[in-house]
Formats: structure tokens, C-alpha cells, sequence
């Protein structure tokens, strides 16, 4: 319980900073882009402005998919934070198209004017003032484990990271007039980096939600590592599921046949807690005992017998 009021503090502490940073960062170049001629500065403001809806996902949704698991979600509310995940994928790739449609829309129909010198500082300040957000909250994330906040890091670089076009269309606009349509260009291009973020945020959550397992390499560790336990002949039938960044697990051991059951629940509860304290991020694991058959190996299978390998991944 204190651990999750400490991440929940930790959350809501660093979104809120970012969304200080961000409402500052969506007038500075909403008014830049509006009195400076520059689109494709005023289209990184709507960008800027999509965090601030972001941010508030993260800061109201965090009491609840930290919230322990109940009677009626035994597995916990992890689910919540992958749907915030999604959600926030979803907003940034509709933020792209938009974006991309107004600027084919501006070369389609010319622009008026090109844009002016300063508007090129305030993507300046953008792109450093996103940069160090980014760091500053992927840190966070990756110390509180929380896949909602590493979304949000990831939404940060991607702000960071459409300022930089949108800089360099809004210099070359500047400084040859008779190129101001690529302040439109420009704009095209940040939706592209902000549609190729939108995947990279959405794709776990597609994976999560359709109940894809840890990869190859971690089952791999989760065998050796029940199998490495003194007693336990081997360890198949491993099924594993992600919630909210965190790991479920259940397994199949053999071990002697003659042994207890209070040697039997012992050893499969030291099982558990050898899974749990690994890296590997398992909240729990349920552990069933059974004697060795004659058709399964005496050492840890790496592969799950009773599950067939289905080819469809994201």
C-alpha cells in the first residue's frame, strides 16, 4: 500500500510539472504561430495542446489502476492504464491526421504570407523545453514501472521531435521568401513523426489486450529460474499474462512423487517468491504440482506442450 501511494504521488508530481511546461509551451506558440504567419509552428501548438488532455488521463487515472485487486478484478485494475495508453496513442494519431489535412489543405490553397523570425525561437524553446521533459519523465517512469507515464514521456519526445521540422521549415520560409509553402510542408511532416509515436504507444497495448504472453527470452528465464530450484525435476505449461505493465504467471512443476504435500506447498511457494523477486516484474504466480510422466523431459522445457504456438503477434 505505501509503495502505491509513493507511485501514485510520483505520477501525478511529474505530470503535473509536464503539464505546467505544456500549457506555457501551447500559448507561446499558439500566439507565435497566430501573429508570426507560421502553420506549421501554430500546428505544434495543437500538439502541445493534445498533451494537456493527456496528462489529465494520467493524473485521474493513476488512483485507479493502482488500486489493489478486489473481488471483482482479482488480477488488479492494470487493465485501466492500458486503456489510458491507448487512449493516449489514439489522440496523438488523430492530432497527425488533422494536421496533415490542414497543411494539404494550405498547399493546396497557397499561404498569405511567410512566417517571421521569431516565430523560429519559440520552436527553439520548444524543442529544449520537450527534450529535457522527455528525460526527466522516462526516468520516473521506468523507476515507479509505469507504462501510462512512459506514454506520456514518449508523447513529450514526440512534441520535442515534430518542433525540430517545424523550426527548420519555419528558417527556410524565413529567410527565402519565395519558399514560404514549406512552412506547410513542415507541418505534414510533424504528423508523420507524431503518427509513427501514436503506434509506438498503442502497439503494446494492442498486445496487452489480446493477451499476448512475456516474450520467448523472458519465458526462457521463468523456466531456468523454477527449474533452478533444489527438488524440482522440471517445469512446463507456463502461461503468462501483462496488466498494466505488471506480470501474472502460472506453471507446471514435477517434482518426486513420494513427497508431501507440506514439502509440495512449501516448495511451490518458494517457487512463487523466487519468480516475484526476480527482475522479471511477476506480481504473482500460481504454481501446480504433478509427478514426472514418461513422455516429458527430467529438465525445464522451454516450451509450453499444452499451449500451441499461434503465429498472430502486433
Amino acid at each position: 500500500m505505501k509503495k502505491n501511494i509513493q507511485t501514485i504521488r510520483t505520477v501525478q508530481f511529474v505530470t503535473v510539472v509536464g503539464m505546467a511546461l505544456n500549457l506555457i509551451l501551447v500559448f507561446a506558440k499558439a500566439a507565435g504561430g497566430w501573429f508570426f504567419y507560421s502553420q506549421a509552428l501554430f500546428a505544434d501548438a495543437v500538439h502541445s495542446l493534445s498533451d494537456l488532455v493527456t496528462d489529465l488521463a494520467v493524473i485521474f487515472g493513476v488512483k485507479y489502476w493502482s488500486a489493489p485487486p478486489d473481488r471483482l478484478h482479482p488480477y488488479g485494475h492494470g487493465r485501466i492504464e492500458t486503456l489510458v495508453s491507448a487512449f493516449i496513442g489514439l489522440a496523438l494519431a488523430g492530432v497527425a491526421i488533422g494536421l496533415a489535412r490542414d497543411a494539404i489543405d494550405t498547399l493546396r490553397h497557397g499561404a498569405e504570407r511567410g512566417p517571421a523570425e521569431f516565430a523560429f525561437v519559440i520552436a527553439a524553446f520548444s524543442i529544449v523545453t520537450k527534450e529535457w521533459l522527455f528525460h526527466w519523465t522516462l526516468a520516473k517512469a521506468r523507476a515507479v514501472r509505469s507504462p501510462a507515464m512512459m506514454a506520456n514521456a514518449w508523447h513529450h519526445r514526440s512534441d520535442a521531435i515534430s518542433s525540430i521540422p517545424a523550426a527548420v521549415a519555419i528558417a527556410i520560409a524565413y529567410f527565402f521568401p519565395n519558399l514560404h509553402f514549406v512552412d506547410a510542408l513542415g507541418a505534414i511532416l510533424v504528423s508523420g513523426f507524431i503518427l509513427y509515436s501514436a503506434w509506438t504507444i498503442v502497439r503494446p497495448t494492442l498486445q496487452e489486450l489480446s493477451e499476448t504472453g512475456v516474450s520467448p527470452e523472458d519465458q526462457e528465464k521463468i523456466y531456468r529460474l523454477a527449474a533452478s530450484l533444489p527438488g524440482i525435476i522440471g517445469a512446463h505449461a507456463l502461461r503468462t499474462r501483462n496488466t498494466g505493465g505488471a506480470i501474472w504467471a502460472d506453471i507446471h512443476i514435477t517434482v518426486d512423487p513420494d513427497m508431501t504435500v507440506r514439502e509440495g506447498h512449501d516448495l511451490s511457494h518458494q517457487v512463487r517468491d523466487l519468480l516475484v523477486n526476480s527482475d522479471l516484474n511477476i506480481v504473482d504466480v500460481v504454481v501446480h504440482l504433478e509427478p514426472p510422466s514418461p513422455s516429458r523431459s527430467r529438465s525445464a522445457s522451454s516450451k509450453n506442450s499444452d499451449q500451441p504456438d499461434l503465429p498472430f503477434r502486433f
